[in-house]
């Protein structure tokens, strides 16, 4: 695809008309391969020294650099792949326009923040700098940021990181970090009439779910960070019982756990389990055996970056320089900014669009704010990376 020098909003139509479904969340989703291509031959085309790497089959980075190595070094970092589009009430990959706002999945969530970076860095370029900008645009984000993990490990550091997710251009310094977990709850199988024999799982089950209700309003209510709030937790889902004549000798209720800066998995894995010792003698008293277990399933650690910073306070001047509203706040969803920050680059998140048209049935961006976004970059930029003359 051709898209002018510098157009951000051009490149934000022509990435979002690329389907890039995430396989691990769709069955049959196609992936990353075709938009990594198309926005690899466009950066190249505007001059970038472009690698596209492949981190798992048929799902590649982008990884693209302009300006000097040997000054300061900004990391652009988004993520290429999108979500499903069940009941979604508009086409998702025409990137149709209307009323100021263009439409399709992955509009907001993160293709306009993507095109804003490249756009960014380019124009920054054109004006002469004497470091170097990297541009990362990442497979599997919405997943197990598979994408980003492999960028780090692989060596490529950055002195700051700005991660373009949607933030209605809102510097967001922090977000919430999540774990997943298994609480699972074995009784016996009976008959229903034979009470003395059965032992049944799911109200064993419903007294965790009482105490989980407990340690979430006596609890993580009294834990808080400054930009995100409290901590909280959630029964996800649950799963038990085979007839209504049968005491079910199973039931699964699997948790998530919604983290703040300071909070580790384990932490909260070992605060889970705790709330079984407080189940147990409920159980015991009524001459039955609590047999239970909670398992960490999957965690991603929250990111925090001192609103101090100096990458903070660079973004900050660059909104004024374009006469832009400083706004800093906290970010709920989990970004790639954390596996940065775990990696000691210093990321914060700022980009066009809002957070809760992400994943959504109707999913556009403001037009407008693709290119504030991308004058608010480029700023920062040329102010992080500046030319000699400067």
């Amino acid at each position: 695809m051709t898209v002018a020098r510098g157009d951000a909003v051009a490149l934000t139509r022509e990435l979002v008309r690329i389907d890039s479904r995430n396989p691990s969340l769709v069955s049959g989703g196609p992936g990353e391969a075709a938009v990594a291509r198309a926005l690899a031959d466009v950066l190249r085309a505007w001059g970038f020294r472009v690698d596209v790497v492949e981190v798992a089959p048929g799902r590649p980075n982008v990884i693209a650099r302009v300006g000097n190595s040997g000054g300061r070094t900004l990391m652009f970092n988004g993520h290429l792949d999108v979500v499903g589009v069940e009941g979604m009430v508009h086409p998702p990959f025409h990137a149709a326009e209307a009323d100021g706002r263009l439409y399709g999945r992955g509009s907001c969530d993160m293709k306009a923040g993507v095109a804003a970076m490249c756009a960014a860095a380019v124009r920054a370029i054109d004006a002469g700098l004497a470091g170097e900008i990297i541009v990362a645009a990442v497979a599997d984000e919405e997943f197990e940021s598979i994408g980003t993990r492999a960028l780090v490990e692989s060596g490529v550091r950055a002195e700051a990181a700005i991660v373009t997710e949607p933030t209605g251009l809102a510097i967001m310094p922090s977000h919430l970090g999540f774990v997943w977990a298994d609480a699972e709850f074995r009784g016996r199988a009976a008959h229903g009439s034979r009470w003395e024999l059965g032992v049944d799982a799911i109200r064993h089950a419903g007294l965790f779910l009482a105490e989980l209700d407990r340690y979430d309003a006596e609890v993580l209510s009294t834990r808080s960070h400054v930009l995100l709030g409290r901590p909280s937790v959630h029964a996800s889902t649950i799963e038990g019982g085979s007839g209504m004549s049968t005491y079910p000798d199973r039931c699964l209720v699997r948790l998530e756990r919604r983290t703040i800066p300071g909070e580790t998995p384990d932490q909260v894995v070992s605060e889970l389990r705790a709330l079984l010792d407080c189940v147990r003698p409920m159980v015991e008293r009524r001459g039955k055996a609590l047999t239970a277990t909670v398992e960490r399933t999957f965690a991603q650690e929250p990111s925090d970056v001192a609103i101090d910073a100096p990458v903070v306070g660079a973004l900050e001047r660059a909104l004024r320089e374009v006469g832009e509203t400083v706004r800093i706040e906290g970010m709920t969803a989990w970004t790639d900014a954390a596996v940065l920050n775990a990696a000691g680059i210093p990321a914060i998140c700022f980009g066009p669009g809002d957070i809760s048209l992400a994943h959504a049935a109707e999913e556009y961006v403001p037009i407008d704010e693709i290119e504030r976004a991308t004058r608010v970059l480029t700023a920062l930029a040329q102010s992080w990376c500046p030319g000699a003359n400067e």
